[in-house]
């Protein structure tokens, strides 16, 4: 393994995204980025408003303090924000605990409290975590704004080693509800779920979580009528799709899958796809080969950079930029390393032109207001709104 990755993840707590090396595949390491790393643009004076930094036309300025905050999410008729902590608690942007599975989730590694999501009506809150025995649960609870009640555990996946649970829940524009499940851990994919239709490992699911019991499969999913094929798979071949996220204005899909050791990449599936997409892991690292097989149709990644360089180690996928309040930005895919801290915007019509716009330490997540601008979440505790300078 490479030395510095594996003593950063000795001593520091993971977020469910770091990759790993081909020896191992040990704790992801909590890190603060390399001393001296800044953005392309010269730093402005700091603020108690904008802290950490302001970076050319960006400021990110902090409107709240969570306990390892690593997923976001807002509701329908609702003003408050909605913070998913690693720790266990799902909380609002006024301080109010409307979850709390501290108890039950289990600590340390890549686990824990990873995802959160609200049915489009914003009756139903649901949260992707994972037990005190490793296991995946995607959990849904009745919610009317003041106390979430009925829960009901819709999915629940054995998870082979402690690392690689995706996390990222979201209602597509289908009014689907899209998961985020990894390879299941382990170097390499040792067990290759990555590219085994058998299994739900690997791939982003699509169900229906309210037109049955525990949930529905869409007649239209490309696996349906397929023998051997778990119907619930819309796209495989992904090792960590640790975040996603779709383009309100197009319905493109958009998913940051985490690397081995070489590369890390973002994958891309246009709106009206009819799913079924290889992305190509673990046949595939990035856009080169790992255990090899071009014989298979894979589906390259928009973008990819380098693991090692620069303190990279993590991708961290956002969105494309739909609001109005930074014109300069507008149709720019937002995207992000947790070790390195570097924020990049690029055309979605010309992504290889990317290009540094801001840093916030220990990126974990992002996450989209009902009026589209964009929010930064750092695992050190702090949610940051991405605003003009």
């Amino acid at each position: 393994m490479n030395g510095v990755r594996l003593v950063l993840a000795v001593l520091l707590f993971a977020v469910a995204v770091t990759a790993c090396s081909p020896e191992a595949s040990p704790p992801a390491g909590t890190l603060t980025p390399r001393a001296g790393t800044t953005t392309a643009a010269p730093q402005a004076p700091q603020s108690q408003e904008t802290t950490p930094a302001e970076r050319g036309e960006l400021r990110f300025r902090k409107i709240g303090e969570f306990d390892k905050p690593v997923a976001f999410a807002v509701r329908e008729g609702d003003d408050r924000l909605y913070v998913a902590e690693q720790t266990g608690r799902l909380r609002t942007s006024d301080r109010k605990t409307v979850i709390d599975l501290s108890g039950e989730v289990s600590g340390g590694n890549e686990q824990g409290l990873l995802g959160v999501a609200f049915h489009p009506s914003g009756r139903w809150v649901y949260l992707d975590w994972t037990d005190t025995q490793g296991r995946t649960h995607v959990t849904e609870w009745a919610y009317d704004g003041s106390e979430a009640t009925g829960r009901r555990d819709v999915l629940t996946q054995d998870q082979p080693f402690p690392n690689h649970n995706g996390g990222q829940l979201a209602f597509g524009p289908d009014g689907h509800l899209y998961i985020a499940l990894g390879d299941g851990g382990g170097a390499g994919d040792p067990e290759g779920n990555g590219q085994d239709l058998g299994t739900l490992l690997g791939k982003i699911l699509r169900i229906d979580p309210r037109a049955g019991r525990p949930y529905k499969v869409p007649e239209d999913n490309p696996f349906v009528g397929k023998d051997g094929a778990k119907t619930e798979i819309w796209a495989y071949g992904l090792r960590n799709p640790w975040r996603f996220s779709f383009d309100r204005e197009t319905g493109d899909l958009w998913i940051g899958d985490v690397g081995q050791n070489a590369w890390e990449e973002v994958d891309y599936q246009p709106a009206g796809s009819e799913g079924g997409e290889n992305y190509g892991w673990s046949l595939r690292e990035g856009d080169k080969s790992f255990k090899g097989g071009k014989e298979r149709e894979l589906v390259e990644p928009v973008l990819v950079y380098p693991l090692n360089q620069d303190g990279n180690c993590s991708v961290i996928a956002g969105y494309v930029y739909r609001g109005e309040k930074i014109p300069w930005l507008q149709g720019q895919f937002l995207y992000g390393d947790f070790c390195a801290g570097w924020i990049k915007a690029a055309p979605v019509d010309e992504v290889e032109k990317a290009a540094e716009v801001g840093e916030v330490e220990q990126l974990s997540s992002f996450g989209q207001g009902h009026d589209g601008e964009l929010y930064a979440l750092s695992l050190r505790g702090p949610v940051y709104r991405i605003e003009p300078a």
